[in-house]
């Protein structure tokens, strides 16, 4: 491993894309894409910075295909962040009913799921196809994520490789909750 095993500081985006990548792909999720970005912000306030990115895609054959695990990894000149995302297509908004009991419910299988002692936001994202449509038609999806500490990624291989395991076995937990089922087409 280019960044040294065990405690030595992930410092850029490569070593911190390999270490995520063997973590993921050694639960079962293989790699099904991997974009790499770098923008440059040239006015406003972070002026002559510039920003490496990169997007990680995992998909598994026996889990349906509207379901992945979405990585977002960022290195800026204020150090390295990032996210883990289990990324989930619900039914259509009507027949889900109301948004705030599906994102209350959505809720508690998270913090049923995840590790405790991280950050784990959650998103539900509506898309409307055409902005005529109904709003019934909305298409629905689930975003459960596991934020990147600075201090695990500062601290090494060893403990993100450890944080990313969690995370995808508190994924797999989360896709195995009835609760999640009644709200899939799968």
């Amino acid at each position: 491993m280019s960044n040294g095993e065990g405690a030595s500081p992930i410092l850029t985006l490569e070593p911190l894309i390999e270490v995520v990548r063997e973590s993921v792909e050694g639960s079962g999720w293989p790699l099904s894409g991997l974009q790499k970005t770098t923008s440059f912000e040239f006015e406003g306030r972070w002026e002559a910075d510039s920003t490496r990115s990169a997007y990680l895609f995992f998909h598994r054959e026996d889990v349906p295909d509207p379901v992945s695990i979405d990585v977002y990894l960022d290195e800026t000149s204020k150090g390295l962040t990032g996210n883990l995302a289990l990324v989930v297509d619900l039914r259509p908004l009507g027949a889900l009913g109301d948004a705030s009991e599906v994102i209350r419910l959505l809720g508690d299988i998270a913090v049923d799921g995840f590790p405790k002692g991280n950050r784990t936001p959650l998103t539900l994202r509506l898309r409307l196809d055409d902005a005529a449509a109904e709003a019934a038609s909305a298409e629905v999806e689930a975003r459960f994520k596991l934020v990147l500490p600075r201090r695990v990624i500062e601290t090494g291989a060893t403990a993100l490789r450890e944080l990313c395991t969690l995370a995808v076995a508190g994924f797999e937990r989360v896709l195995e909750t009835p609760a999640l089922a009644e709200l899939t087409d799968t």
